[in-house]
């Protein structure tokens, strides 16, 4: 069958059958995926950071128990939105890389698997650490490690974070990891499927390796408040970067900064603290 005979719709009117045909191809998918999705996270992320959207699920968590359940929803909630918002865009490229091989595909007249399958198996993997994510900061909370009131971590905490991330950054996970982000083509040209299953793997593969090439950058988000939009903003840019150019200069300067910054942190948390120091 022909490319055209695949996309004609004559049973819509013109414009609708325009807009139908441009939506059956895989790069339009995965692009209105990436947009879209990232979109509303960042719109969330913008009313918390306004104090807007809290309100909505106080009286419904407030029945469920208590303030406690409220905050672990506004955790959870919080951290999803951030995940879509920071990792969704990092993930732009893989995603419109498998889009591509589709779309060659569908104009052979092969079968083929919507780019929102494997969207869907990455953001299980980051759905997963957005839980993992709220049931530690819930804890930390519990334990007065953080604030309930989502502000930054302890001096000795935060330094610690940072000095952390940055040491990940010169790992060799980090860089197997990074390398199948920056390099997607290889990988679903030896692992292409036309299964929708087949597909949803291969999305849980790349949230893996995304996961073990970020984890420790979003973690940072403990260290500088986890509702401290300009860091959400630099982060993610910063690992957007990272998966778009080759190589480990970039990481390694990351790295260094991050050190960097940790190690100011500690010194300055220390320095307040010191024994005999005037008030």
């Amino acid at each position: 069958m022909s490319e055209s005979a695949r996309h004609d719709l004559p049973h819509l009117p013109p414009a609708a059958a325009r807009l139908g045909a441009a939506f059956a191809r895989p790069k339009v998918i995965a692009a209105a995926c990436v947009m879209v999705l990232a979109a509303l996270g960042w719109l969330y992320l913008g009313l918390m950071a306004a104090g807007s959207a809290g309100g909505a699920f106080a009286a419904l968590c407030s029945a469920m128990g208590g303030i406690g359940t409220y905050d672990f929803v506004f955790m959870a909630l919080m951290w999803v939105a951030m995940v879509l918002a920071m990792m969704l865009p990092t993930a732009g490229p893989m995603i419109f890389t498998y889009a591509e091989i589709a779309d060659t595909a569908a104009r052979k007249g092969e079968r083929i698997i919507s780019p929102l399958v494997l969207a869907g198996g990455y953001g299980v993997i980051w759905l997963g650490f957005a839980a993992a994510a709220a049931l530690a900061q819930f804890a930390f909370a519990r334990f007065a490690a953080l604030d309930v009131g989502v502000v930054s971590a302890g001096g000795l905490f935060s330094g610690a974070i940072f000095v952390g991330a940055g040491a990940y950054q010169f790992s060799a996970l980090k860089h197997a990891c990074l390398t199948q982000c920056q390099r997607p083509f290889p990988f679903f040209f030896a692992h292409w499927e036309t299964t929708a299953r087949g597909v949803f793997r291969l999305g849980l593969k790349q949230g893996l390796y995304c996961l073990g090439c970020c984890w420790a950058m979003m973690l940072v988000m403990f260290a500088v408040g986890v509702m401290n939009i300009a860091w959400m903003a630099a982060i993610g840019i910063v690992m957007t970067i990272e998966k778009m150019i080759t190589g480990r200069r970039f990481s390694h300067a990351v790295g260094v900064v991050l050190i960097g910054i940790g190690i100011v942190v500690v010194a300055t948390s220390v320095a307040a603290h010191w024994p005999g120091r005037p008030v």
